[in-house]
């Protein structure tokens, strides 16, 4: 490769270092200029995070790649890219298993054989994360020079860097970060990573750094399963009581009798079985966080004690007089409508309108798009992992069944159906699979399944008056409409799945007036 292509592809990606852009838009054009620098069929961004590499941006591979965590220990192509202090040519015939396999946007098949390189990325000398490449032809990095690629991975540790550091000045929260991870080491707490991209998910995300750093109570609704506790981990973790406890109690779970006990703790003697003086949760939340789940459980008479605490700080434990200062910060959830609850004198005004100080709606699954992918490449993985499988993927028609399904147990459903349908495919297997995938009919979902499984046309002709050139313009605006989303409007990507060139969509998408 001469050095006039290189510096042609490298120059616009100096300019971005100097430019305010999205982080997500900086690395998307991070791949395109090195798709275009290295021809291949596939590429991804992945930062090292612990034993894990995140995928932050693809380009070629299926959505739900994003959504994925790959511990590095369980793919050894990434353990030797990471050891390595340059890039590093996988033999096309090489029998160590590629975590893309079987992720190629647009294939259909099962995808084993290609041609695979990759480099780390180095930030102050400390390993960052990689570069990946992967191609369908075996051949296709044969005549590659690693020094492009080398070149290459120098100015994407600059682009990282840069977008780091911007992050870093719009936070001003590395303090509390660190903190928050010190702690979270030093209990023993397994950090829970909130998933998405939709709009819908990011309002939740600034929500929740904007009330994360006040002290206010937040009363946290939502849909069953929609991860409500998710949420009161993130306030918790951004707020300035990261390096203290977070303390959770399940209001329902417990029989009434011994909410008290666990809310206030109980003296030796307080009741029968009260062998030993307990302290309650407030008192071991005590400089930290209170998460009282299912809030809405909670009796007329325990809502009375809990508002006191909340209005002085002060408790009595059970069977005691003494009273105990607490410093508490209390974050409620529930699935109830409590507003009407208290319409129906069900629930205290006082107390409810003391919980929600700040209200916190957390989006419906159904709500959040293709968020519905994401999730499913995490919970992909994780399955992949527990049962010892190459590449567990979705084929077309399964994604197209998560995207249709209205999800009324919303990710917690979806979690458990992952789990369920990939045990369920593998136990249908005469032989253990390299590549496991999970079809629409192995997802089993009702009212859609049968719909996306019909070798019908995946879409009906729509119902339009006038001429036939009109209806078939209309068609197939919204048949590239809708396969730019499924791409994130990537062009190159939506033109592969659509088998025209890329040069070609763009001529058809202005002609029809959506470029």
């Amino acid at each position: 490769m001469t050095a006039q292509p290189l510096l042609t592809t490298l120059l616009p990606l100096v300019a971005d270092l100097s430019r305010d852009l999205p982080e997500g838009e900086r690395y998307r054009r991070l791949l395109q200029a090195m798709r275009a620098l290295l021809p291949c069929d596939a590429a991804a961004l992945l930062r090292l995070d612990g034993e894990w590499l995140v995928p932050l941006a693809v380009d070629g591979l299926s959505a739900d790649t994003l959504g994925r965590r790959f511990k590095v220990s369980e793919h050894p192509r990434f353990e030797i890219l990471l050891s390595s202090p340059g890039p590093t040519r996988f033999d096309s015939d090489s029998e160590l298993p590629d975590p893309y396999d079987g992720l190629v946007a647009g294939l259909h098949g099962h995808l084993e054989v290609h041609d695979c390189m990759g480099c780390p990325l180095f930030i102050d000398d400390q390993p960052w994360g990689l570069l990946t490449l992967d191609a369908l032809d075996t051949e296709r990095f044969e005549r590659v020079e690693l020094d492009a690629l080398q070149a290459f991975a120098s100015l994407a540790a600059a682009t990282v860097n840069v977008a780091e550091r911007i992050e870093r000045l719009a936070l001003r929260a590395e303090d509390e970060h660190q903190r928050a991870e010190i702690y979270r080491q030093a209990s023993g707490q397994q950090h829970k990573e909130m998933i998405g991209q939709s709009k819908a998910h990011k309002r939740l995300v600034e929500e929740i750094k904007l009330v994360g750093g006040s002290d206010l109570t937040v009363l946290i609704t939502g849909e069953t399963g929609v991860g409500k506790e998710l949420v009161a981990q993130a306030i918790h973790a951004a707020s300035s009581r990261a390096d203290k406890p977070l303390i959770s109690l399940n209001c329902a779970a417990l029989p009434e009798t011994l909410v008290e006990s666990e809310l206030f703790g109980h003296v030796r003697g307080a009741f029968t079985g009260a062998l030993n003086e307990r302290r309650g949760k407030f008192e071991l939340a005590n400089g930290g966080t209170l998460f009282l789940d299912e809030v809405g459980e909670l009796s007329l008479t325990v809502q009375a004690k809990l508002l006191r605490v909340l209005q002085s700080g002060q408790l009595q434990r059970l069977g005691s007089d003494k009273e105990h200062q607490v410093d508490v910060r209390l974050i409620a959830a529930t699935n109830r409508d409590l507003a009407e609850e208290v319409r129906n004198g069900r629930y205290r005004a006082d107390f409810y309108h003391r919980l929600s100080v700040y209200p916190l709606q957390v989006p419906a699954l159904r709500e959040r798009g293709r968020d519905v992918l994401l999730l499913a490449g995490f919970f992909l993985e994780q399955n992949r992992s527990r049962m010892g499988l190459g590449s567990l993927r979705l084929t077309t028609d399964a994604q197209a069944a998560l995207l249709a399904y209205s999800w009324p147990g919303n990710v917690r459903e979806l979690e458990h159906l992952i789990g369920r349908s990939a045990l369920k495919a593998l136990g249908n297997c005469r032989e253990r699979p390299k590549i496991l995938s999970l079809s629409a009919l192995d997802l089993d979902l009702p009212d859609v399944t049968a719909a996306v499984a019909e070798e019908a046309p995946a879409q009906a002709l729509p119902m339009v008056s006038g001429d036939l050139r009109q209806a078939t313009e209309h068609y197939q605006r919204q048949l590239i409409s809708a396969c730019l989303e499924r791409h994130q409007h990537n062009w190159a990507s939506a033109a592969r799945e659509l088998g025209l060139d890329r040069a070609n969509l763009g001529r058809m998408a202005k002609r029809l007036g959506l470029k």
